[in-house]
C-alpha cells in the first residue's frame, strides 16, 4: 500500500487547497504566504511534490483535488494500521481503548458501522 503521510505543515497546506478548489496558482500563492508565510517558490515546489504524489493537480495554472480530504485521511488510517497492527483493526481498537474508554455514543456509532459492513 502506497505511503499517504503528510508532516504538519504540509497537512496546512493541503487544508488550504482541500478548503479552497478549484483556485489558481495565484491564489494558492496568495493563502500560502497569508496563512504559512510562504514565498511563491515555497509554493510552487510543495505542490508539485503533491501532485506527484497524486493528491492534487496543476492544470495549467488551476489547482484541482484528485483525492479528496476524507479519502486522503482514510487510506493515511489504512496505512498506520497496517504498519502498526499488522493490518489488524481489532488490534488498533484494542490498543486505543487501553487508555482512552469509549463513551456511548462512540460505541454506538461503532456497532451502526459494523452493521453497515457486515
Amino acid at each position: 500500500m502506497e505511503e499517504y503521510t503528510l508532516g504538519n505543515i504540509e497537512s496546512r497546506f493541503a487544508d488550504i487547497i482541500w478548503k479552497n478548489a478549484p483556485l489558481s496558482t495565484a491564489e494558492l500563492v496568495k493563502y500560502s504566504e497569508q496563512e504559512l508565510g510562504w514565498k511563491r517558490t515555497t509554493t510552487y515546489t510543495v505542490l508539485k511534490k503533491m501532485s506527484e504524489r497524486g493528491i492534487f493537480e496543476n492544470r495549467e495554472g488551476t489547482v484541482i483535488v484528485k483525492i479528496s480530504r476524507e479519502e486522503f485521511y482514510a487510506r493515511q488510517s489504512e496505512c498506520y494500521v497496517e504498519h502498526s497492527f499488522g493490518g489488524s483493526l481489532p488490534g488498533f481498537l484494542a490498543a486505543f481503548t487501553s487508555r482512552r474508554k469509549l463513551n456511548e455514543q462512540e460505541i454506538a456509532t461503532l456497532r451502526q458501522i459494523i452493521k453497515e459492513n457486515e
